[in-house]
C-alpha cells in the first residue's frame, strides 16, 4: 500500500475529505511543527500533501523537500483558496508539483494523487539529459514485449570513440552529442519505425530501441546515415578534415582516434522457444556488440543463431558518400559561418530543437535570431553545395 504524508496545521481540517479519498493509499498525518526531512525519509511516502494556511511555511517546507536528494523526487501537492491565486503566489510554488482549489473535491484529489505518483515514477527513472525512459522502464517494456509473444527486434545503440571525444572536447560538448543522437533515434523511429516502437536511454552513450522485424532495416540504416552525416560537425574543422583526433592514452602515448561512429547490436525474437528472459536478451546483445566493436565504422548486426533462413539481418557496415560528406553543411553551421548567429546562439537553439522536435529554422525564428530571408539564403547555399 502506498503511503501519503499529510503535513497540516490542523489534523481535523478536511478530515472527511481524506477519509473519502484514500483507498490503496495510506494517509499519515504530521503536524507541521514536527516536520523534518529525516522524518519524511523514515516514513518513505509515495506522495506528500501540504495542507497549511501559512504560505511562507509552505514555501519553507516544500523547498527543504526539493533541495534534499532523498526527497526531491517525491511529488508535493498543496491546497489554495481561489482568492489566493495571484501572480505573487508563483514565488511560493518553487517546491510544489501540483495544487487543488478549496473546497476539495474528493474524486479530483484521488485522481491527482494517482497521476502525480505515475509522473514521479517516470521522472525518477527518466534520463535527466535526454528525458528518455531508462532503467526500470526499459526492463518493464522488454518484459511486456516478451509476454506478448509477438516477434520483435531489440537494438542496443552505442557510440564508438565517444569517450575520446569527451576527453578532448569536454563533457558539455559530449552532452550535445548524446542529446543529438537521442533526437536522431527518435526521428528515425517516427519516420521509419512502427507506432509500437520504444526508445530508452540506458545512460551515457547507450540507448535501447525495440521495433518490429519489418521496420528494423529502414530504421537503423537511415539513423546511421544521419549520424555519420551530422555528428562530424561536433568536431573542429581540422579534426573533421583529418578524420581523427590526437589524444594520449593511459600510457601517455599519443594516438589517432577515428571520429565517432555508431554500433547497433540486435537480437530478434521470432518464436516462443527463443529469448524468454531479459538475461538471455542481454547476453545475446553483449555477444553481438563484442564482435561488432572490432569492426571500424558505423554498422549493425543481429545474432545469426536466431534468424530464419530467409532473414537478411546480417552484418551491415556503412560508408557515407564522400562527396556528400565533403559538400554537406548543416543549416546552423552555415548561419554561424555567415556571422548571422553566434556559436552560443546555435547551441541554445539546438537544445530547443532536440528537446521539442521543431525544425531548427523555426526555433531560430522563434528566438528572433534570424529572419525568413536569412534562412532562404542559407538553405539555397546548402542546396547549391549539394548539387556540386
Amino acid at each position: 500500500m502506498k503511503r501519503t504524508i499529510i503535513i497540516t496545521d490542523n489534523k481535523n481540517i478536511n478530515s472527511q475529505v481524506y477519509q473519502n479519498t484514500f483507498e490503496d493509499i495510506r494517509p499519515v498525518f504530521m503536524d507541521f511543527f514536527e516536520f523534518s526531512v529525516d522524518s519524511i525519509i523514515r516514513k518513505n511516502p509515495a506522495i506528500i500533501i501540504i495542507d497549511i494556511a501559512s504560505k511562507e511555511k509552505l514555501n519553507e517546507i516544500s523547498l527543504l523537500l526539493k533541495n534534499d536528494l532523498s526527497t526531491a523526487y517525491i511529488p508535493v501537492i498543496t491546497f489554495f483558496n481561489k482568492s489566493d491565486l495571484t501572480v505573487g503566489i508563483i514565488d511560493l510554488l518553487h517546491g510544489v508539483d501540483d495544487y487543488l482549489l478549496r473546497p476539495i473535491d474528493t474524486a479530483e484529489l484521488s485522481l491527482r494523487l494517482e497521476l502525480a505518483i505515475k509522473r514521479s515514477k517516470h521522472s525518477f527513472y527518466a534520463n535527466p539529459l535526454t528525458g528518455l525512459p531508462g532503467g526500470i522502464v526499459i526492463e518493464e517494456t522488454l518484459k511486456r514485449r516478451l509476454e506478448e509473444g509477438e516477434p520483435f527486434v531489440v537494438g542496443h545503440v552505442d557510440i564508438d570513440n565517444f569517450k575520446s571525444f569527451n576527453d578532448k572536447y569536454g563533457y558539455l560538448k559530449g552532452d550535445r552529442v548524446i542529446m543529438q543522437t537521442a533526437y536522431m533515434l527518435n526521428m528515425a523511429i517516427k519516420t521509419w519505425g512502427d507506432k509500437s516502437d520504444f526508445l530508452g536511454h540506458i545512460g551515457g552513450d547507450d540507448y535501447v530501441v525495440t521495433t518490429t522485424p519489418e521496420k528494423y532495416n529502414e530504421l537503423f540504416r537511415n539513423f546511421i546515415c544521419m549520424f555519420d552525416t551530422i555528428i562530424p560537425f561536433h568536431y573542429s574543422i581540422s579534426d573533421r578534415e583529418n578524420g581523427f583526433i590526437k589524444i594520449k592514452d593511459r600510457m601517455k602515448i599519443l594516438r589517432e582516434i577515428p571520429l565517432m561512429s555508431v554500433t547497433v547490436a540486435m537480437v530478434m525474437k521470432n518464436s516462443s522457444y527463443e529469448l524468454n528472459s531479459l538475461i538471455e536478451i542481454n547476453d545475446r546483445i553483449a555477444e553481438v556488440k563484442q564482435y561488432l566493436k572490432k569492426i571500424p565504422g558505423s554498422k549493425y548486426m543481429a545474432d545469426r543463431r536466431i534468424l530464419k533462413k530467409d532473414d537478411s539481418l546480417s552484418l551491415q557496415v556503412f560508408n557515407n558518400d564522400d562527396r556528400l560528406l565533403s559538400s554537406y553543411r548543416p543549416l546552423g553551421q552555415l548561419l554561424v559561418e555567415r556571422n548571422i548567429i553566434t556559436s552560443d546562439d546555435l547551441d541554445k537553439a539546438l537544445k530547443e530543437h532536440w528537446k521539442r522536435g521543431v525544425l531548427l529554422g523555426e526555433i531560430l525564428k522563434e528566438m528572433k535570431m534570424v529572419t525568413d530571408e536569412d534562412l532562404d539564403i542559407a538553405l539555397e547555399s546548402q542546396a547549391e553545395e549539394l548539387r556540386g
